[in-house]
């Protein structure tokens, strides 16, 4: 097991994208409440948050998401919306609170994802991406891998099969999460956070947009809209 750390960290950084903190879509897309009420079946049958919300999902169970306090929707699609292939620390059944604490790192992370699905896509048009950084504080006793060769492998930048092993074991014994390098920033720390109530006090801050060129390009960015919302 790796050794643990008390973190006593405020102020760490989630980007999400900017489309995901709008509530209106569907009220924009209706004509009338008739239509409105089905585009919400439509989505409650669909969508996985609120799958998870209902407790229906196998991964989590509704007892552990978040229900009455700010930006809980954020913090339970998380948990809820797991990549189809996982990420670095959960598989695909379940998700988790991933976030950085500096938004240089986080800025630096998300970048070279979306470099990577344009990539995939072989898109060489200019793209702009607009984020929204959440911030939130944690107190809690998390599982810490910085500087630790033992687990050096569960920062290999081109493979998450040891990370995920990791997670797996730590998670079904109870843990809060890890702490540990960032894969993209050399200088940053990152954490991913396994339980909805530990990820606390969640404010959204600045607006983010990142302009690629084309994917071979570092984004240029956009953070003039920092005022908190």
């Amino acid at each position: 097991m790796p050794k643990t750390t008390a973190l006593r960290q405020d102020d760490t950084h989630r980007l999400v994208p900017s489309r995901y903190s709008d509530p209106t879509v569907l009220e924009r897309l209706a004509e009338d409440e008739h239509q409105l009420r089905d585009l919400f079946e439509i989505e409650g049958a669909t969508n996985e948050r609120l799958l998870g919300e209902s407790n229906l999902l196998p991964g989590i169970g509704v007892h552990e998401l978040l229900f009455g306090v700010p930006h809980a929707a954020i913090v339970n699609a998380a948990f809820t919306h797991a990549h189809p292939a996982g990420s670095r620390f959960n598989g695909p059944e379940r998700g988790a609170w991933y976030a950085a604490f500096a938004l240089r790192t986080a800025r630096t992370e998300i970048a070279f994802h979306k470099a990577q699905e344009l990539r995939e896509i072989d898109w060489r048009e200019p793209e702009t991406f607009s984020f929204d950084d959440y911030l939130a504080d944690f107190r809690a006793v998390f599982h810490d891998i910085r500087g630790d060769a033992a687990y050096g492998g569960c920062l290999d930048p081109a493979s998450c099969e040891q990370s995920q092993s990791l997670a797996r074991g730590l998670l079904a014994a109870g843990s809060a999460g890890i702490v540990y390098s960032s894969v993209r920033d050399r200088r940053g720390t990152c954490l991913v956070c396994f339980r909805p109530a530990l990820v606390t006090n969640v404010r959204r801050g600045r607006l983010l947009t990142l302009l690629f060129r084309d994917y071979h390009s570092s984004p240029l960015v956009d953070g003039t809209s920092d005022a908190a919302r």
